[in-house]
């Protein structure tokens, strides 16, 4: 997104939110009052915790408070959103920052024990689109040589979690090919390249930022019609485009902050507080800093709101619905 573009979808965020007759931020004043907890559904480490401390450490200038992450790992993301609607606050002071592909699948797979209308999803920092991978060992060279050779035989495919955007991306290929495919869940983006490099699978999907630039792995493609990160991914093709899938472009990492329900409605101005606050991180030299410096890619970052954040969650969910069956076996 070009800083014109983004500059111009951050009038148009806060435009929105007058637009729904939210207060204004000056009627915010005196929030937060305490630290803000956000709640993380995955163990410290991986691709969330970085965009949350990458994101948190430039929003807290903006927010007036320090945002304190708690991690709370287990069940593909399951544990920390029950922990979230069990325990947080309705004041605003609580927020939960996940994945929402993979956390959505979740629903689809086994509903929770809440309303899936109790929280929503209000910032997207990133769209990180789902990839196909292969150790530079593997005797398969490109996209077309695995299909060919999964018309022949089963491949085993690792993924960090049964049920993610970056699994039914190659669910929908095998689909679409005539392919054999089995998915091994192996637990986080490094079991998962780990897999692939040592041989145990053929070969792996993943975030292509957890992927990306690793020795001994090769980008096969990415389930998106659009590479920002061409330089990082030489030889790699549009899956969705190049063997027409007909679906949406699948990010598999596609972070967002979330926040009860009763939690806006209760105190709107201080959701709004939130809201004006975290779109100024985007435009801020700091947070772009924060970024690179950590090895993240800054071409992915991509700013979403409200309206941006149901239409993946909708998208997701629907195709999730159609290939069910296969995500829980």
């Amino acid at each position: 997104m070009s800083k014109n573009d983004r500059r111009s979808f951050l009038k148009l965020s806060a435009a929105g939110l007058v637009a729904m007759g939210l207060p204004t931020l000056s009627q915010g004043a005196g929030f937060p009052v305490r630290t803000v907890k956000v709640y993380i559904p995955t163990r410290a480490g991986g691709g969330a915790d970085r965009n949350f401390r990458n994101f948190g450490g430039v929003w807290k200038n903006y927010l007036g408070a320090d945002l304190e992450p708690s991690f709370y790992p287990g069940a593909a993301g399951r544990v920390g959103y029950e922990t979230y609607m069990g325990k947080a606050s309705d004041d605003c002071h609580d927020l939960i920052f996940g994945n929402m592909g993979p956390e959505v699948l979740n629903w689809v797979v086994k509903k929770p024990t809440f309303s899936l209308d109790a929280y929503f999803y209000f910032m997207m920092v990133d769209a990180d689109p789902g990839c196909v991978f292969i150790s530079d060992k593997s005797a398969m060279k490109s996209l077309d040589d695995v299909i060919a050779e999964g018309k022949k035989r089963t491949l085993t495919v690792a993924t960090s979690r049964l049920a993610h955007p970056a699994s039914l991306g190659m669910l929908v290929l095998a689909d679409k090919m005539g392919m054999k495919v089995n998915l091994i869940p192996l637990s986080g983006g490094k079991n998962t390249r780990n897999g692939v490099l040592t041989g145990e699978v053929d070969l792996g999907v993943l975030p292509l930022t957890t992927a990306m630039r690793r020795k001994g792995i090769t980008i096969l493609g990415l389930f998106d019609e659009q590479n920002l990160v061409a330089q990082h991914t030489p030889g790699a093709v549009l899956i969705n485009t190049e063997y027409s899938l007909g679906i949406p472009p699948l990010a598999a990492g596609a972070r967002a902050f979330g926040i009860k329900t009763a939690a806006a409605e209760k105190y709107p101005d201080r959701f709004t507080h939130l809201g004006e606050t975290g779109m100024k991180v985007f435009s801020d030299p700091a947070y772009k800093e924060a970024v690179t410096k950590g090895k993240g890619s800054w071409e992915l970052i991509t700013p979403g709101g409200i309206s941006e954040c149901r239409k993946y969650v909708d998208n997701i969910t629907a195709l999730g619905r159609e290939y069910r069956t296969l995500l829980t076996t």
